[in-house]
């Protein structure tokens, strides 16, 4: 495969084409601002024709009614794609993102991954047989696939949030239209060619580019999608939510967290520093996961965050081929921005800023969108820099003193994503771990996933799960069917 370069790259019922209205768009690395490529620009009536195309191969009954092993089997080879072609892949994720590229490429590894277990469970479920206690009547339940999906995914995380949505999608038998952020589209259009090329029908699976007005406001609100799946941030959720419960769709919805790294004064100090830094550093803290939230005993408050402020002064920053930058740029000049705004207002309110809160000074970092690895101490809960998230390079410090308080402060959020706990003592940080309200909570460890287990949050982040085998769940509907063995009239209105 080649990367798409050219304006003919919305892939709607099963050709490429450029936009109805001409529409195109620049992307531009945000580690430098070269270009990268240009892509179509779509909009509404782009989007129509793409939900138009997946609700006629959806009701054709066609792909629905394929076996399930066969769609396995598609999967399975998309994922065999991904393998051989994952530099390419991983160099246009990072060419998008300005992520480091050992990033990208750990990324393909996780996406092909996704792409084999939804592949391998395809066929596994064949429902269930139901005990209507009587041996004159039979009842099962099946899955059948839920019908057209509007998926809308983030800058992030661009092929990874893709490719939780479109596996599971296929996996059941579902059509979709696929939106992905108009800033990091590059991945997705090869996607959509790998695909193709492992065989997908015409109108199954269509790709618009473009804006959240113009092309996601179309597949939250529009009659024929069945489901919409979001990853984003939490306002922009709460419309998407709004617009669905118009058709009273299936909605699903990945919101983004306040994560907590909690770390008491036993945990093994070394370990609990370095994965401190991994938890909200990792790409420049542009993780919907990243544990931002550190909160330390007071026992060790003072050595602890003097070790992490140490070592996060010697972060290497750089773009995405440079081998010896450990974290990368931020998106785009308006989220730098909003970070460095977020990190002020949090300083004003009395957060001491202990290292960081400005972008890094040189000439290699003049034309690229770059923020210092930030400390803020001794902030207060219920602060500003509690509340909301930040979405970058920017860890807040709080302080607890027992196991109680821990749990407490862990929890006040609205937010309820992702956790974590560093202690030696096993059952303490099995019973902290049962007592956070956060969809997924790791123990001395920070970040990995299992395409086999649940992923999702409490509270606002979010509605629904997706991975393993819920997540396949979230692209079916559950049909009860009833059959009376021995059926007689019932002679209820007699008529007599």
């Amino acid at each position: 495969m080649s990367n798409t370069e050219g304006p003919s790259t919305l892939f709607i019922d099963g050709t490429w084409q450029p936009a109805a209205a001409g529409g195109v768009r620049e992307i531009h690395s945000p580690a430098d601002g070269t270009l990268v490529t240009t892509v179509s620009e779509g909009d509404r009536a782009d989007t129509e024709r793409a939900v138009l195309a997946a609700r006629r191969a959806f009701d054709d009954g066609a792909w629905a009614n394929t076996s399930a092993w066969d769609r396995g089997d598609l999967l399975l080879r998309v994922a065999d794609i991904l393998v051989r072609d994952k530099d390419e892949f991983a160099r246009a994720e990072s060419g998008d993102t300005g992520k480091r590229l050992v990033e990208s490429e750990y990324d393909m590894d996780d996406i092909a991954g996704c792409f084999r277990y939804f592949g391998k469970i395809a066929g596994t479920d064949g429902g269930s047989v139901i005990d209507t206690g009587s041996p004159d009547s039979f009842s099962r339940v099946r899955y059948e696939p839920v019908g057209v999906c509007g998926m809308i995914t983030p800058w992030n995380f661009p092929l990874l949030q893709v490719a939780w949505k479109v596996a599971p999608a296929i996996a059941a038998g579902d059509t979709f239209v696929l939106k992905p952020s108009e800033l990091t589209p590059s991945t997705a259009i090869l996607l959509m060619r790998a695909l193709t090329e492992a065989g997908l029908p015409s109108g199954v699976g269509n790709l618009v580019l473009g804006t959240g007005p113009e092309v996601g406001a179309v597949l939250s609100e529009h009659p024929d999608i069945d489901l919409v799946s979001f990853t984003g941030g939490l306002h922009t959720g709460r419309r998407v939510a709004a617009a669905a419960a118009a058709t009273v769709k299936k909605v699903a919805l990945e919101l983004g967290g306040k994560n907590p790294n909690v770390v008491f004064a036993d945990a093994d100090f070394d370990t609990a520093v370095d994965y401190a830094l991994m938890a909200v550093f990792l790409h420049s803290g542009q993780v919907c996961s990243a544990g931002a939230r550190l909160i330390v005993q007071d026992e060790i408050h003072d050595r602890f965050v003097d070790e992490v402020v140490r070592r996060a002064e010697k972060i290497r920053i750089g773009g995405p081929y440079d081998t010896d930058a450990e974290t990368g740029p931020l998106i785009s000049a308006a989220h730098l921005e909003k970070v460095d705004a977020y990190v002020q207002k949090c300083v004003e309110e009395g957060a001491v800023l202990r290292t960081g809160g400005r972008r890094p000074e040189g000439e290699q970092y003049a034309d690229g969108h770059y923020y210092l690895p930030t400390v803020l101490d001794e902030v207060q809960q219920g602060s500003y820099a509690v509340v909301e998230e930040s979405f970058g390079p920017v860890l807040t410090v709080e302080r607890f003193t027992d196991e109680d308080d821990a749990v407490r402060i862990a929890n006040d959020t609205h937010y309820g994503l992702a956790g974590a706990v560093f202690s030696s003592e096993v059952s303490k940080a099995q019973r902290v771990a049962h007592r956070l309200r956060h969809g997924t909570v790791w123990i001395n460890d920070f970040h990995p996933y299992l395409p086999q287990a649940e992923w999702g949050g409490y509270k606002q982040s979010g509605i629904g799960r997706e991975l393993g085998p819920t997540g396949l769940g979230e692209y079916q509907e559950a049909k009860h069917i009833h059959q009376n063995l021995r059926p007689v009239p019932p002679r209820w209105f007699d008529g007599r």
